[in-house]
């Protein structure tokens, strides 16, 4: 990797893997686009942060000639909340935007990230230990695009020899960028209702286990991978990975041992619960531990405690 673009650079994802990616390779090496969202400061490097549009194939090919871009990381993207709200547009964002990335990178031979989500797995699928490998027929406009580009992305790698990797990534836990729309985002808001109020009304109910990850893994399963020896991939698309798997009652329970004083209340949003339910509880990581050395720093105590460390510095 020599030059690098981040699409959704201002999201949760992308803020501070732009920012790990700028520590490694330097900051003049790393292109931050975004669209919807203010960008934090941190992400605007002189003249290396430019709003794209990724549904706009021309402003994104003249981006990557710009900058002679060979590393293409995807981010830009609708969640699973927001999608289900507004389908044609997470459609035509997801979707196309993924398109038309896979497209600059074929003609200039750019490598390619995508990151899925355990959201690509359904109600059918296996819900503890969920294979690498298992039916996947998800009941979200989010899940069904992450689908459809996990296999967009294994066909522009067989057809047209497109270095395309990616992710399936857990839900995500992050004290730099608020949440944008997910179905895990609770166990973000959490942490700023904890330190604030000492009080959390919760969408999803008390005991729905879900695969999480705390941001620097993710940010740092991803930059990994990208460095992984081709030859050892035999997925190189959509590797599970995962760092912890919880319910909201037993995260509060561990925000409880730093603040006594916390309380969590229900108030179930039936969008995301159905959608909470549709997904995995715990992937098998199996094939990214062998395939390219996949192990995650956090876990569930070390995570709350670190989100509450930050997150209390960040409201004062």
């Amino acid at each position: 990797m020599k030059s690098i673009l981040v699409t959704g650079a201002a999201g949760q994802i992308g803020v501070e893997l732009t920012q790990a990616l700028r520590e490694k390779y330097g900051a003049g090496n790393v292109v931050a686009t975004g669209y919807n969202r203010q960008p934090l400061n941190e992400l605007k490097q002189t003249e290396l942060y430019c709003r794209l549009d990724v549904r706009d194939a021309s402003a994104l090919n003249q981006i990557v000639e710009k900058y002679h871009c060979n590393t293409i990381f995807h981010l830009a993207s609708l969640l699973s909340a927001v999608a289900e709200a507004k389908p044609l547009e997470a459609w035509d964002t997801n979707m196309n935007g993924l398109i038309n990335v896979l497209e600059v990178a074929r003609t200039h031979s750019c490598a390619v990230f995508f990151p899925s989500s355990i959201g690509a797995f359904g109600p059918e699928t296996t819900g503890l230990n969920t294979p690498q490998d298992t039916i996947q027929r998800p009941k979200s406009l989010y899940g069904i695009t992450k689908v459809s580009g996990e296999l967009l992305c294994d066909y522009y790698f067989h057809r047209y020899g497109v270095d395309t990797r990616g992710l399936r990534y857990p839900g995500l836990i992050s004290n730099k960028a608020l949440p944008g729309g997910g179905t895990t985002d609770y166990a973000v808001d959490i942490f700023y209702a904890a330190v604030k109020n000492r009080h959390y009304d919760c969408f999803l109910r008390a005991d729905t286990q879900l695969d999480m990850m705390y941001m620097p893994d993710a940010v740092n399963a991803a930059i990994t991978l990208m460095e992984a020896d081709s030859a050892r991939l035999k997925h190189r698309n959509a590797f599970n990975i995962t760092a912890m798997s919880f319910t909201p009652e037993q995260l509060a329970a561990e925000i409880q041992k730093h603040l006594p004083d916390f309380k969590i209340s229900y108030r179930i949003d039936p969008v995301r619960q159905a959608i909470a339910d549709s997904w995995p509880r715990h992937m098998d990581d199996s094939a990214a531990r062998a395939e390219w050395g996949w192990e995650a720093k956090y876990d569930k105590a070390t995570m709350v405690k670190d989100m509450l460390e930050q997150v209390t510095v960040k409201l004062n």
